[in-house]
């Protein structure tokens, strides 16, 4: 069976991804120590919050330069998909560069929009991809962001929201989805099996 590590940085989701884990009956197992994390098959990042206070918690923990060089699947949950990405314009963030691009705020003001996105929204499928097994393109799941990343060449799922941007990326060994699976019911569920049994 595969030991599943969720990476801890002192805010976040963790429990309710841990939860979806439970669930699911997969051994899993939460740390911000490297040396336990090498023990993980896979590695889950269950981001909620800010991304400056992110990427403080996890230089303070020595994870960043660990996480470029990391050979294993690795899932980024929400902000955790978006510091796979080169910068944010909030607080004017470096994050890991492990995918081109930065990630930008929503327009609300005067507009429509409500900022922050939140609620159900439909994932368009960019290409096939393991993680979407048995879940149709098209599917909805549950968000909660301001801040989104645009359209790049990792892309494989789109959301709608005034704009186009990535709602799922693939590069190489490192996925990410800008939805939460853990709060998006049946199909949520399916996504996190996809990632463990056949990413």
């Amino acid at each position: 069976m595969l030991l599943i590590g969720i990476i801890e940085y002192g805010a976040g989701n963790i429990r309710s991804v841990s939860n979806a884990l439970d669930r699911l009956d997969v051994p899993h197992f939460i740390s911000n120590d490297r040396n336990e994390l090498d023990k993980a098959d896979k590695l889950i990042f269950p981001g909620v919050g800010e991304a400056r206070s992110a990427i403080d918690a996890l230089i303070k923990a020595g994870l960043t330069d660990w996480l470029k060089q990391i050979k294993v699947p690795f899932l980024g949950i929400c902000l955790g998909m978006q510091l796979l990405l080169e910068r944010t314009t909030e607080r004017s963030t470096d994050c890991l560069g492990l995918v081109a691009g930065v990630n930008e705020r929503f327009v609300g003001g005067q507009s429509a929009l409500k900022v922050p996105h939140m609620g159900w929204n439909q994932v368009q499928y960019r290409e096939k991809c393991p993680l979407f097994a048995g879940i149709a393109s098209g599917g909805n799941f549950y968000f909660v962001h301001s801040y989104f990343a645009p359209l790049v060449s990792a892309t494989i799922g789109i959301t709608e929201y005034g704009v186009q941007f990535t709602s799922a990326l693939r590069q190489k060994n490192y996925y990410g989805v800008q939805f939460h699976p853990e709060k998006s019911g049946r199909i949520g569920l399916q996504l996190l099996k996809n990632f463990i049994e056949l990413c």
